[in-house]
């Protein structure tokens, strides 16, 4: 009998799921650390929220362990890296708080247009301040949304009922989209200058971090106010804090931070701040839907093998997943790679084209198709999965579309991944060797015959002598050891591509000293 250990508060009726479909459930909240890994290894599964750490620690005291489920979206307490090296299934429940955290994003304008929470405490002082506590009117003001997805499309409907005016920025708003959910779409500096509340609605990627930076914070409209129900990491506290202290913004309400549980911050002391903590998903309904939702999951996996929502493996069915899994890893690694070489706040994906050849073209494409958008979309939305990202992708009114090559050519399989954004198109293609290896064959139609590295750096470059001179020479002068180097071009005297296997990540110092050698048109850190 499957054993899992419900190490978090769940719902009676989520810990009923898994005892009637046959699955030993136990509950052992609030235990330490070392409590849990004394008995993490006696379970299957473990189903937590936020509070218990599913460390590598954790994980390695694991050896029955094949799945971990999150109630709720964000798996920052989830070491996924460790988790698929170990083969430990990783899911969440990415649209069971989607309203609540809306709802709670709106109930934060609220409190800072009128000051409520001041004014309550205030008034509970024995004090009758009517004059001290003047607010706004949401009525007829610019909100703008930095992220328009699953939630700041609801956000931007409670919005439009009351009548303000809804612009955004998302990469990945369509025009389309944009005038089916009410919203005018615009670019970031834009959205800064124009709008009188500003809501954060982004997934934490490289491409978001600090995307309020102190710089971005300059640009906001004077008298300004300030809404993140997100991700702490997107804004830089510090500089806020002074925004706030100086008066060019009029008050912030922040529900994440940073650093959590966030105990000490320069925005504690400011009257004009709203805080909670980490509230967004904190309603009756939304904790019963997510472990409703996990419990269900979980127990699907645990007794049929299927896999839903899962963030470090594709979903597919028992009987699909041994033929499909090297397939699947080929279109993933592609489309990441894609992905990554598209990735930038000014460089929207508009269209996406997978095209089948040889063996691939004759098997299930769903589950391919959906772990190479995964692949694609990754890069700039966070942690995308099979179940959600052909969703995301209609959401934002990407064009998704597959090309079924029947004939055979020098390849027995072949994935080819094309991708088109406002600058042109990007094309990737690979393919499978002897015990279903995965190999890149071809970047924007140039021959590229390269294994996948964990860290690649993918160069453009002017077909010249004297760059493989230089380049070398910069990577030894920075102590960077390369693993292999694969060269290939169009054309002579064109363009050329280089892409380099790396023993680790780029260092920023030594990629900026790459940009800036003779005959580089571009610079790119992979990673797998």
């Amino acid at each position: 009998m499957a054993r899992v250990l419900i190490s978090d508060k769940l719902s009676p009726a989520a810990v009923a799921i898994f005892r009637e479909r046959g699955i030993e459930a136990d509950v052992k909240t609030g235990l330490t650390p070392a409590e849990l890994r004394a008995i993490i290894g006696e379970y299957d599964g473990l189903a937590v929220r936020s509070a218990t750490k599913v460390t590598r620690e954790v994980l390695e005291a694991a050896p029955r362990l094949k799945v971990v489920g999150r109630a709720g979206i964000g798996v920052d307490n989830v070491d996924v890296t460790s988790a698929t090296a170990r083969g430990v299934v990783v899911m969440n429940t990415p649209f069971g708080n989607a309203i609540t955290t809306a709802e709670h994003a709106m109930a934060m304008m609220f409190a800072l247009a009128r000051q409520l929470p001041e004014a309550s405490a205030s008034t509970k002082a024995g004090k009758w301040e009517k004059n001290r506590f003047m607010g706004v009117e949401l009525f007829a003001k610019t909100l703008g949304l930095i992220g328009c997805g699953n939630i700041g499309g609801i956000v931007a409907d409670r919005a439009n009922g009351l009548k303000m005016k809804v612009i955004a920025f998302d990469p990945f708003l369509s025009e389309k989209r944009a005038v089916e959910i009410g919203v005018e779409k615009v670019e970031l500096p834009e959205l800064l200058a124009r709008a009188d509340f500003i809501t954060l609605h982004a997934p934490m990627t490289e491409q978001t971090r600090n995307i309020l930076s102190r710089e971005n914070i300059a640009r906001m409209k004077k008298g300004a106010r300030l809404i993140n129900c997100a991700r702490g990491g997107l804004v830089d506290e510090v500089a806020l804090a002074e925004a706030l202290q100086s008066g060019h913004l009029a008050g912030a309400a922040l529900d994440v931070f940073e650093v959590e549980p966030a105990t000490d911050s320069p925005l504690f002391a400011l009257e004009n701040v709203v805080c909670t903590p980490h509230l967004g998903a904190a309603t009756n309904e939304a904790q019963e839907n997510v472990a409703l939702q996990v419990a269900e999951q979980m127990s699907d996996f645990l007794l049929t093998g299927a896999v839903s929502n899962a963030i470090n493996m594709p979903s597919v069915t028992a009987e699909e997943a041994p033929r499909l899994k090297p397939y699947m890893e080929l279109a993933r690694l592609l489309g990441s790679m894609a992905g990554q070489l598209s990735a930038g706040q000014d460089d929207a994906i508009k269209a996406i084209r997978i095209e089948y050849e040889g063996h691939a073209a004759e098997l299930n494409r769903r589950p391919l198709t959906a772990a190479a958008l995964a692949g694609v979309l990754t890069p700039q939305m966070g942690a995308v999965n099979m179940v959600n990202a052909p969703v995301l992708a209609k959401e934002r009114g990407i064009d998704v579309a597959e090309t079924i090559m029947e004939r055979r050519g020098e390849y027995q399989t072949l994935l080819t991944i094309t991708v088109t954004t406002h600058q042109g198109q990007r094309s990737i293609a690979g393919t499978l060797l002897a015990e279903n290896k995965p190999r890149l064959v071809a970047i924007k139609g140039i021959a590229v015959e390269a294994d996948f590295a964990p860290h690649m750096l993918y160069v453009t470059n002017q077909d010249k002598p004297g760059f493989i001179g230089r380049f070398g020479t910069a990577l030894a002068e920075a102590g960077i050891n390369i693993g292999t180097l694969h060269l290939g071009r169009a054309a002579p005297g064109g363009d050329a591509i280089c892409l380099v296997g790396l023993d680790g990540p780029m260092p920023e110092a030594v990629l900026a000293e790459v940009r800036r050698l003779p005959l580089v048109v571009r610079a790119t850190p992979l990673s797998f």
